[in-house]
């Protein structure tokens, strides 16, 4: 058994593409390896910004030899087919054997393979893998046809120790295959021999190069943190800048700057999407949460001066960035966001759709008629849909898309707007993904819901629906926030109402019918909600049990039932009573198709002749009027204790009661009984859907 290393060098890969191709490589080789028949004991991957490095542990140094036994044509079958045979198989005819089979006597050939060395079967391999590597974004060769994310320089393969003789053609060049490799570009230039995985990661951290992409992460982690608490102050929590910046730097040396005083009065958000989005710079806060006048970025280089060069290059950069958003800020609270609307006119929000401002308007009408449900002032909701959309005109949110909502919030507080007003503003675009705030404000959730049932409506309505894994509008977003807008706020109304209001207002021509959208629209909803619950734990089955009764008009109250019919099912009653709806529906089913004229016969309690049937009817008799009066009410754990009642009677029916009773008339009652056993259970949730 031997250790096989390969590093594909190359120019600076995209942090954001480095995890998945180094996950990809890997599964690749070790499926090469795999139908090779040189299975390994481990594999590990590491990616620097430059590299990718696979390593695989317990390679076998050859494959094995392989023998098989091949059957042939009958003895005495035509020629052709024979000579197909042992040419098919590389044998001659004085080496088959005749064999008896028991349905004839047949030729059998026994085919032995010889295996070969592993160092053989490697550059093949490899070169096969790197040829047939896809990447999301790639860049052509201008001589040849090969593509790769960014160039690539080298190639190490060592196997067992020893350079692997083999090079990946371009065209008119190649790439061979070597036993060295590059250390940090600047602090370490020059290339090194190695001669295993320990040798390479010893000699790389001599070079510079933080091979472990884990590592760097916590040297920046632990390092950002250590200079803010120097200051009193607390690293801003950013997983995803943590990982970004992890793969831009193979030495990491995290440095201190200082923020301008003249730039702390813009809005904390504004420098910190500044910072991030274009230095990469990561924010510190004080004890109060409060936005620090300090930051932490991450250099790829050690210096004689400690750094200091770099920051003051780092933060010169920064004033010019904090200047444009200062500059945006000043200007566009010279202007209220009510003088701003007209703009909207101009911009399309769909060319089927209208533009903006007729958006704005259908979403204030809705607004307004939701706020009831939500609680909501209707006048609040009106204006805060009205200016919800103003600030997309604004320089700031030019300059910075992701802010729009957030930048609307502060000018509208400039304006003196209520508070109310300027919150809706800033959260009617939320929740936009599921670890995403939900607003819970009235006068916010009114106006998230009017702007994303417009949007959903807008595009059924236009046949702009999403197909497979395309959605290029974001309805599936729309209609997820939709639900927990309303399950986490507990907004109680008609999604069907609320869908066919939305319709109303859509004053464009071409639009399909009410009821066709209504009706996608709910089912679209109702797969979204399946989706939503199935992330938190809960059965689908369920959900669509209890769907299959009353759909999805009224969310919260879809989810009132689900709990209740899961802690149900969790009990051994449930489960009993589940076993026992499936075996009488099984019993009706079959009956059904064997004798249909026994079926539909209308229940005659006064022929039941057996003490568990006259039970089971006198308590199916009971519980129907108490589960619908419990139903009523809402009380579904009720309606669930109720219905446990039912399981001592149908125990002891089935126990006792044969339901193919010889006489025609006893058996049809019988299953009519197990009918009502079916529709009582029924009032509760379509329990065929529900798996055993």
């Amino acid at each position: 058994m031997a250790e096989l290393l390969i590093e594909l060098f190359s120019e600076e890969i995209p942090a954001r593409m480095q995890a998945r191709a180094a996950a990809d490589l890997e599964k690749d080789l070790a499926s090469r390896l795999t139908d090779q028949g040189l299975a390994f004991t481990d594999a590990r991957t590491y990616v620097t910004p430059r590299r990718i490095a696979v390593v695989f542990d317990g390679v076998p140094e050859r494959q094995e030899d392989v023998r098989e036994e091949k059957r042939g044509p009958r003895v005495g079958a035509p020629e052709k087919a024979l000579e197909g045979f042992l040419k098919g198989n590389g044998v001659a005819k004085d080496q088959l054997e005749e064999r008896d089979t028991g349905k004839g006597v047949f030729y059998f050939a026994v085919v032995e393979t010889k295996g070969r060395d592993t160092r053989e079967i490697l550059p093949a391999l490899l070169t096969d893998a790197i040829e047939a590597f896809g990447w999301p974004k790639s860049m052509r060769w201008a001589t040849h046809g090969f593509r790769w994310v960014r160039p690539l320089r080298s190639i190490l393969c060592l196997f067992d120790g020893k350079k692997v003789d083999g090079a990946l053609s371009l065209g008119d060049a190649e790439i061979p295959f070597g036993d060295t490799t590059e250390g940090h570009r600047f602090l370490a230039p020059g290339r090194f021999q190695v001669t295993s995985f320990a040798d390479y990661a010893e000699k790389l951290r001599a070079a510079k190069v933080v091979l472990d992409p884990a590592e760097r992460r916590a040297l920046i982690q632990d390092g950002a943190a250590a200079l803010a608490a120097d200051k009193g102050l607390l690293l801003k929590a950013d997983p995803g800048l943590l990982t970004e910046v992890t793969g831009l730097v193979e030495w990491p040396v995290p440095l201190l700057g200082t923020i301008d005083a003249a730039f702390m009065d813009v809005p904390p958000e504004v420098l910190t999407t500044s910072m991030r989005e274009h230095q990469k710079y990561f924010a510190l806060e004080t004890a109060d949460g409060r936005l620090a006048p300090h930051f932490v970025v991450v250099a790829n280089m050690e210096t004689a001066d400690n750094g200091a060069t770099i920051l003051a290059g780092n933060e010169k950069v920064l004033r010019a960035r904090l200047s444009d958003a200062k500059f945006f800020w000043d200007q566009d609270r010279a202007q209220a966001l009510e003088t701003r609307l007209g703009a909207l006119d101009v911009i399309t929000f769909h060319e089927k759709l209208g533009t903006l401002r007729e958006k704005v308007e259908r979403v204030r009408l809705l607004a307004r008629g939701l706020a009831e449900a939500t609680g909501a002032d209707p006048v609040k909701a009106d204006r805060a849909a009205e200016l919800a959309k103003a600030d997309l005109t604004t320089g700031m949110v030019g300059e910075f898309p992701e802010l729009q909502g957030l930048m609307g919030r502060y000018y509208a507080l400039n304006d003196g707007q209520d508070p109310d007003v300027a919150d809706a503003i800033a959260d009617h675009y939320a929740p936009q993904g599921p670890s995403d705030a939900c607003p819970s404000k009235p006068v916010s959730v009114a106006v998230a819901l009017a702007d994303k049932l417009d949007t959903l409506v807008g595009f059924f309505a236009i046949d702009e629906k999403p197909t497979g894994s395309r959605d290029p509008f974001a309805l599936r977003r729309a209609a997820l926030g939709i639900i927990r807008l309303m399950v986490e706020n507990g907004v109680r109304l008609s999604l069907a109402t609320a869908i066919e209001n939305a319709w109303d207002k859509l004053d464009i021509t071409g639009k399909a019918a009410r009821d066709k959208v209504t009706g996608e629209v709910i089912a679209f909803i109702g797969d979204r909600l399946k989706v939503a619950m199935r992330d938190k734990g809960v059965r689908h089955d369920l959900i669509a049990a209890v769907m299959s009764q009353g759909g999805v008009d009224d969310l919260v109250l879809v989810l009132k039932r689900v709990d209740a019919l899961q802690a149900f099912l969790a009990g051994e009653a449930g489960a009993n009573l589940l076993t026992a709806y499936k075996r009488a529906a099984n019993i009706l089913r079959i009956e059904g198709e064997k004798t249909p004229d026994a079926m539909g016969a209308a229940l005659a309690p006064g022929l039941f002749d057996q003490d568990e049937e006259k039970a089971l009817g006198r308590a199916l008799a009971e519980a129907r009027g108490e589960i619908a009066a419990a139903l009523e009410e809402e009380d579904f754990s009720g309606a669930m204790s109720i219905f446990a009642g039912l399981r001592s009677p149908v125990d002891a029916f089935f126990d006792e009661v044969k339901v193919n009773a010889d006489e025609a008339v006893i058996r049809a009652n019988r299953l009519a009984l197990l009918s009502e056993l079916v529709r009582t259970m029924q009032q509760i949730a379509e329990f065929s859907v529900i798996e055993g």
